[in-house]
């Protein structure tokens, strides 16, 4: 393979625009766009669907055809892949040898490529089978853009419809496009084709095993890690500073489709943080894991734990629960809700100073209430998250990546395993399947104490387990203290923990705080141990068969 010759120049400080290429999927602003490059004097070169719309607004286009002397064949699929089209792209203006070989063989000059991509991400989020979202694989677009992009000393791109009113304004108060320009919009270009092709990458890695020619494009198989894993993502806003004031933060988006934190609407309130966005997240995850129930639900998180979650027949009475259980660490904390928000529970969660809520509706008169608090940032989703969907956990390591499905595990009624000689009661049982819902969301070693549809204790983040279970009581004895209640509400509760009790020490904790019923995943060696001290204790034990491990 022979070695390009580098470029002998960065381009002249203006680079005018006489030609244009333009083929866009996104037809955004398109007309006036074009009509505006048509007043000064510019050519347009155009291509199928792009060159229709311009010639029905009116605009004067030359096909591409015309210039390659071949017509678009295999539907669309080569159109221009040419060195008429290449060539015009690629050339450096300024070599001799390039300008002779344009001239050799008539080659003009393109000097504004416009073109964005073929919708493969919104394809394949459609439902479209294999060989659909296989068809909207866009070839000449992203060499278009690379080749351009490469030679932005002269040739200036534009990949997004958001940059058509700036180079216009070049243009017409400088006659030309300047240097900084062609060279932000040439970044802006590789990075679009990167994630492009990062897109495509990582879904062909998930259509690897049989059966993909018949299973629809969004119903991948569990991920496989491929040789290579493309992370393509769009900045979507800069953050004020990161988990501290010294460090830089961004908000960048996946295209993942479903509700999420960071496609929500901001309604009102201050510029999110990165721990703001952090602690939603860590609240709508939670939160999600009670979208199919009849009940009303709401999580409170502070530093990515829950320190109340409780259901009950209104967002005002769940409230009330949530915020009983530990009502100190809820000042100034994210509230979560899984059923659209009314005035009642709005004037309820502004009742306490509250950073972020976040909900899958809001109702005018709620919208109301929380306008009274400019600074609550509010933020409103088209619903909630399915806990059960596929996915990948990305975490960064010094020198890489640590990669994993996502946990989306849920265990039901039909999953628990009675270990002791006593069986649990209904209304234990439907505690434990809370509460070993909220400990999945709970940093480990996590213990949950629930009772009657809400959390009366919390202990997260220890490093024994048996530490977890005795903050949690404790912080149960404060709640009580404030409210004046004669005992804690750990008294009848139940337990959850998100592992095993890997000695029996765990377990008598939380026998002591009141629990008469304990959710664990089991497994340890020592289960036998653990068994025996439930019996003795008289109190009902199940195992789930699943840890849920959270750091």
């Amino acid at each position: 393979m022979s070695v390009p010759s580098a470029a002998t120049s960065s381009g002249p400080d203006h680079a005018l625009v006489r030609r244009a290429l333009i083929s866009v999927s996104d037809k955004t602003g398109l007309a006036e766009f074009a009509a505006g490059l048509q007043a000064a004097g510019v050519e347009i070169l155009s291509t199928g669907g792009t060159s229709r719309t311009l010639k029905d607004a009116g605009i004067a286009v030359t096909d591409v055809s015309a210039v390659t002397g071949f017509p678009e064949i295999m539907d669309g699929r080569v159109k221009t892949l040419h060195p008429m089209i290449h060539g015009g792209l690629l050339a450096h203006r300024d070599n001799p040898g390039h300008a002779a070989a344009m001239t050799d063989h008539g080659i003009a000059g393109i000097d504004l490529l416009v073109v964005n991509l073929y919708p493969f991400a919104q394809t394949v989020a459609g439902g479209a089978d294999y060989f659909m979202a296989v068809e909207n694989i866009d070839i000449g677009g992203p060499a278009m853009i690379r080749a351009g992009a490469k030679n932005a000393a002269f040739v200036t791109v534009i990949t997004d419809p958001g940059d058509y009113d700036a180079v216009l304004g070049e243009m017409t108060a400088q006659g030309g496009i300047s240097r900084d320009m062609r060279r932000v919009l040439a970044a802006r270009a590789f990075a679009l084709t990167a994630a492009y092709d990062a897109t495509i990458a990582d879904w062909y890695a998930a259509q690897v095993e049989d059966g993909a020619d018949n299973r629809a494009a969004g119903e991948a198989a569990e991920p496989q890690f491929p040789d290579r894993l493309s992370l393509p993502a769009r900045l979507k806003s800069t953050l004020r500073y990161g988990e501290n004031p010294h460090q830089a933060a961004a908000l960048y988006v996946t295209g993942a489709q479903g509700p999420s934190a960071a496609a929500a609407d901001l309604i009102q309130g201050k510029e999110l943080s990165f721990n703001n966005l952090n602690d939603a997240d860590a609240a709508f995850a939670l939160i999600a894991e009670f979208s199919s129930g009849k009940s009303a639900t709401l999580a409170i998180i502070k530093h990515a734990n829950p320190c109340g979650v409780a259901s009950a027949d209104t967002l005002v009475a769940a409230h009330q629960a949530a915020l009983a259980c530990d009502p100190v660490s809820a000042f100034g904390g994210i509230v979560a809700v899984n059923r659209p928000l009314d005035a009642a529970a709005a004037r309820a969660i502004t009742a306490l100073f509250t950073e972020v809520v976040i909900a899958p509706g809001a109702d005018a008169e709620a919208l109301m209430v929380f306008s009274k608090k400019p600074n609550l940032r509010l933020l409103i989703t088209d619903g909630l998250p399915d806990p059960r969907v596929k996915g990948l956990d990305v975490r960064t390591v010094s020198g890489g990546l640590l990669v994993q499905t996502r946990d989306n595990g849920v265990i039901g009624p039909d999953d628990l395993k009675v270990a002791t000689k006593r069986p649990p009661t209904d209304r234990e049982r439907a505690d434990m399947l809370f509460a070993f819902k909220v400990a999945k969301h709970v940093k480990s070693n996590a213990i949950v104490y629930v009772r009657d549809g809400a959390t009366v204790g919390i202990g997260a983040g220890q490093m024994s387990r048996v530490d977890s279970a005795r903050i949690a009581a404790a912080k149960a004895e404060d709640a009580a203290r404030t409210a004046g209640l004669q005992a804690p509400l750990t008294q009848g509760s139940v337990v959850a923990s998100d592992a095993f009790f890997p000695f029996a020490d765990g377990l008598i904790a939380a026998i002591e705080a009141g629990a008469t019923a304990v959710i664990q995943p089991g497994g340890s060696m020592r289960d036998d141990e653990v068994i025996a001290a439930a019996d003795e204790a008289g109190i009902a034990m199940v195992f789930t068969g699943m840890r849920h491990f959270r750091h």
